[in-house]
This record gives C-alpha cells, structure tokens and sequence, in this order.
C-alpha cells in the first residue's frame, strides 16, 4: 500500500515538475533570442538548465502568457540588501526590479547580477566594483528554511525523549536514532577512534545539513528546487571547517608525518614533504569537488531529459508529446537515484571528515 502511494506521489510530484519547467522554458532575458522555424521563440536548452542550477534573487515559480503572447513571470519576491562603499545601504524586495525589466535606486538586475547604473541608465563599472551583495538569495533562503527544518526535528526530538524517558524510540525520533547511531558506531567511532567524542556535535551537522539540502533540491515545489549544495560556494565552506577542524587539533604525531616522515631517507624527504604539505589543501579541495559535481550533474541530468520535450515539441506537438513518455520515465528514474546519491553524498563528506580528523588525533604507536 505504502509502495503505491509512494509511485503516486513521485508520478504527481514530476508532473508538477514538468509543468514548472516548461514555464522556465519560456523566462524571458535581457538578451537576444534565438527563432524557431514556426516564427516563436527558439527554446534554448542550456539557457533554462543555467537558470534552473543557479542561484537568483526570487524564487521563480512560472510564466503566464499575456493574450499578445509576452510572458508574465510569477515568482515570490526575496530581501535585497546592498552595501555601496559611496551610498551606503540599501534595502528593499527584488519585486522593485520587475523581473529585470527596471532599475531602482540606481541598480539593475542583469542576468542575476546586481549593477550600478548611471542617470542614462548605463552600467557605471567603477560604482559597480564598490558594490558588496548581501542579500537573501533563493539558495540563502533555502539554507534558512534547512537549518529551521533540523532545529524542528531535533528540538522535536528531544522533548520526546524527556517526556517518554528511556523506552523504546518510535516514529521520527526511532529514525534519526537510527542515523545518529550509525554516524556515531560506523563513522566516528571506527574512523577517529577513542576521541570521537568531541567531533560528533560537527559530523551530525554536517551529515544532516547536507542530507537535507540535497533531498529539498529535488523537490519542485517551495520551498524546495534550491540546487544548495550544487553552489560551490556552499560545499567549499563546509570543506573550510573540516579544514579548519583537521589542522587545529593535529597532534605531534600529525605534523610530523608530514614534515619529516619516520624512518624515511632524508633525500627522499625533500620529494616527500612537499607532497604531504600539498595533501592539506588537497583533501579539502576533494571534498568540495565531490559533493559538487555530483549533485550539480544530477541535476543537469534530470533538466536535459525535460528538454528534450520542448526541443521535440518545436518540431510537432506529436513528437513531443511522443518524446515526454519516455523523458518524464527516465526523469522519475534519475530522481529516485538522486536519492540514493543525495544519501550517499553527505555519508561520504562526513565519512571523509571523520577519516581525517582520526588522521590528526592519532597517536604514534610505535
């Protein structure tokens, strides 16, 4: 019965999904369009997927069409905050910008960048260089509502287990029980070793966060569709604390291993050492490669399958019809496997995080 109920969902879930990308199909931009053969506007696969993968500063929904064929984009309206080094702070709602189409208080929206523009309504390069961006974007607003989601449960989760005490765990706090245990016996403990302990309370963090984030970006509708940690930006801060975390609490032992390795030859040492000093950065920098390609290419995957749709249907309304069987099947397919990797993704950061951690606490044993 659950199983059934689980193929509805993901059916209406995905229909859902093509409806919305058929109507970012149709986002208008600042630029010069490409024309079809049938005279309308030419569908341009790799504009809409870099739409849809990007960070902006409204979280677009679709685009009714006007009955003189312009489209009218409908989209919930996020905080804009920019700090001018001349004109100090301004703060105002990205629905002042129209979708683009204005200016307001002298900045313009230009393909999801802010600018500063001149009376003439001309970019001024100079003023646009003293421009810091402080503002709520889609993928800023999506962490919020993340980190809200796991202060829920969480929070939620303890009041359950101070008012039903030591018993058996059910429901929401028997699964994250489930997950916490794992993280704490099958990672920290195996992996770090007798000083786990003190590196739980980031692992967890880091576990859910992502896990979290990287379920929501399947999901089409708000607050989901936020490609957060498909924002390099975002793995490339969580690299920075394990960074961070590895290099503070390196031991003697540690440091040098990679200075000067025991037992090794000092010719081979000047070979060695610089490979190991590399191997600090390195580490990090794997780790954000890692979470970042593989959820940015699965959702690449899933929006070239929805082009398809639209590519055929500009050659006939049959082909695309035709075309859309086969795309919404292999689209559902990938979706559930993203699943999986979304899954897999935050095990093998923290996995990763906790294996060099138990790297920089380990004591010499001989």
């Amino acid at each position: 019965m659950m199983a059934r109920y689980f193929r509805v969902f993901l059916v209406a879930i995905f229909s859902i999904s093509i409806g919305f990308a058929y109507a970012e199909s149709g986002h208008e931009h600042d630029h010069d369009h490409e024309v079809a053969a049938n005279g309308k506007e030419a569908f341009n696969a790799g504009e809409m997927i870099m739409h849809h993968i990007g960070d902006s500063h409204d979280w677009h929904i679709l685009d009714l069409t006007n009955e003189d064929g312009s489209k009218h984009p409908i989209s919930v309206p996020l905080p804009v905050i920019i700090y001018h080094k001349e004109n100090g702070l301004s703060v105002f709602m990205s629905s002042a910008f129209h979708h683009g189409t204005e200016d307001h208080e002298g900045y313009r929206l230009d393909h999801g960048h802010i600018v500063a523009v001149d009376a003439e309504g001309h970019e001024d390069e100079a003023s646009t260089a003293q421009i810091i961006d402080l503002s709520i974007t889609k993928n800023v607003a999506a962490m919020m509502f993340s980190i809200f989601l796991m202060l829920f449960i969480f929070l939620k989760v303890a009041k359950t287990y101070k008012t039903r005490g030591v018993v058996a765990p059910t429901g929401l706090q028997n699964m994250i029980e489930t997950i916490i245990v794992f993280i704490r016996d099958d990672l920290a403990k195996s992996s770090i070793g007798p000083k786990y302990e003190k590196f739980m309370p980031f692992l967890l963090t880091i576990f859910f966060f992502i896990w979290i984030n990287n379920i929501l970006g399947l999901v089409p509708l708000i607050p989901g569709g936020a490609n957060v940690t498909g924002n390099i930006a975002i793995p490339l801060v969580l690299a920075l604390f394990t960074f961070v975390i590895t290099n503070i609490n390196g031991n003697k032992n540690y440091w040098k291993h990679i200075i000067a390795m025991p037992g090794v030859p000092k010719p081979v040492l000047l070979i060695l050492t610089p490979i190991e000093f590399l191997q600090i950065f390195i580490r990090p920098i794997v780790l954000v490669i890692r979470l970042f390609a593989n959820i940015t290419a699965g959702h690449i995957s899933m929006l070239v399958f929805f082009s398809l749709i639209f590519i055929f249907q500009e050659k006939s309304n049959v082909a695309g019809w035709g075309v859309s069987v086969a795309s919404v099947a292999f689209t559902i397919f990938l979706n559930v496997l993203e699943l999986l990797v979304g899954a897999i993704q935050a095990y093998v950061f923290t996995l990763l995080s906790a294996v060099y951690f138990g790297m920089a606490v380990a004591e010499d044993h001989h």
